[in-house]
């Protein structure tokens, strides 16, 4: 385990969730892919704790995670805690100047506003030779506010050492799009106007708030999910053919996809929704603005949908759907690229004439091509043949292959300056939108498939 540096994780906001249910999991299934990483975890938080509670929290996770046996021990006897204001300049010099490592990764497990403070703070005392820093989104909650953080953060270390972190491109169906999109014959030819009519992308949940209402409730489905991750995975489906999957072309067509991306008509363009009293998977839920924590008057909405026109010469007249909500029927986390009908159908066939569609299952990794085919009985029917395929799964947690890419320096699965605030530019428009009722709060009972008016012919709605 001497064939490595060794990195310090330096995981501001230790106590919180995020670190004992994600981060820690992650570098759990990390340590178990990969055993000789040798990786010092330092937690620092305001909350005191003590160091036998920090040792079995960080225990307890990396076993969850599938981490065992020395890499595992290594690490847990070498973990510490600090508890102190990051945000104050005495306190952080003293908790960065007693970190003695090769590198150091500071993880910001932080809500965004104590983050900027840190950042501030950063800024003053500086911090060691090539350290990195790893920001959880959301990235400001403006355009505005995201390129003032851009500026700050980039005063601090070189872009190329900013992770901003977006776990879905973790996620080895995600990068499973570059296989599909460009080392397939036979889709990499209709994956234009000319083939597809739209494309839609959905992350339907049955989750609830589940504890979170302090951060959900003031950002809500379309900051918390379509302005970050639907959007990335739509510029992964759209980008242009790339000359390797290198972290410079890869992220220049993310950015170019994202800067000819915009919602033409924010009213007639999207919809919101808030769940009501209902039932999910057999448990009563309460309607949204009786959960704990909820402050009614945000209108913060659970359910979001928007169309985002991509304005090149590839994408031109194809909507890109984009939906996301919680407590849902079901789970639903896919993207459907919808076919166009064929030109001519012969006179004599007959029946069903739906068009075809390949749809890319996220969880579980998988994909289903529906193509029109002649039914059973008469062979001058046409019906529907699905053929499914699983997709390679990664060995890998999303956040375990995050934070692989961050102890390896590699910024392909980050999010870049230029993105985080192309994302902000094309939802802005909605959220003032909304912000002026302009676009009605619709409702749905907690456990159904949305708004009954949003049932339409569409898959995902």
């Amino acid at each position: 385990m001497t064939s490595q540096p060794a990195t310090t994780l330096l995981i501001l906001g230790a106590s919180g969730d995020l670190t004992r249910r994600l981060l820690l999991p992650g570098i759990g299934t990390l340590l178990a892919a990969e055993p000789e990483r040798r990786v010092h975890i330092v937690g620092a938080d305001l909350r005191e704790l003590e160091a036998d509670d920090w040792s079995s929290r960080v225990r307890d996770a990396l076993a969850e995670g599938g981490a065992a046996g020395p890499a595992a021990e290594a690490v847990v006897a070498s973990t510490r805690y600090v508890a102190g204001d990051a945000t104050a300049d005495d306190a952080l010099s003293a908790l960065l100047a007693s970190i003695a490592c090769d590198r150091l990764v500071l993880y910001f497990a932080l809500p965004p506003q104590v983050t900027e403070l840190v950042c501030e703070a950063l800024e003053r005392v500086g911090v060691p030779e090539g350290t990195i820093l790893a920001v959880e989104k959301p990235f400001g909650d403006s355009l505005a506010a995201a390129r003032e953080l851009n500026a700050l953060v980039t005063r601090i270390v070189p872009e190329e050492r900013v992770f901003r972190i977006d776990h879905m491109l973790g996620l080895h169906t995600v990068l499973n799009l570059l296989g599909l999109r460009f080392a397939n014959r036979l889709l990499e030819p209709t994956w234009d106007r000319d083939g597809i009519e739209r494309v839609e992308i959905l992350y339907d949940e049955t989750v609830t708030l589940e504890g979170r209402a302090g951060y959900y409730d003031r950002n809500g489905a379309l900051r918390d999910m379509i302005q970050s991750h639907l959007l990335q995975i739509m510029a992964m489906l759209a980008m242009e053919p790339v000359a390797s999957v290198g972290e410079r072309d890869l992220r220049d067509a993310v950015g170019q996809v994202l800067r000819a991306a915009r919602v033409v008509d924010p009213v007639r363009d999207s919809r919101r929704a808030r769940y009501a009293a209902g039932s999910v998977e057999g448990r009563e839920v309460p309607d949204y603005t009786a959960e704990e924590g909820v402050d009614a008057g945000r209108g913060t909405e659970t359910l979001a949908e928007v169309e985002v026109a991509i304005e090149n010469q590839r994408w031109a007249g194809v909507p890109f759907v984009l939906r996301s909500g919680k407590s849902l029927g079901g789970v639903r986390k896919r993207a459907v690229v919808h076919w166009r009908p064929p030109a001519h159908v012969p006179r004599g066939l007959h029946g069903r004439d739906t068009p075809d569609r390949f749809v890319i299952d996220f969880k579980p990794d998988g994909f289903e091509l529906h193509l029109t085919t002649n039914g059973r009985g008469d062979p001058f029917t046409l019906d529907q043949t699905v053929l499914r395929g699983e997709l390679g799964g990664g060995q890998l947690l999303p956040y375990g292959e995050v934070l692989a890419s961050i102890l390896d320096g590699d910024p392909r699965l980050a999010v870049r300056g230029d993105a985080a605030e192309e994302c902000w530019r094309i939802v802005e428009p909605v959220l003032a939108a909304w912000r002026d009722d302009a676009v009605p709060m619709e409702a749905y009972p907690a456990g159904s498939r949305g708004p009954e008016a949003w049932a339409t012919s569409a898959e995902g709605r």
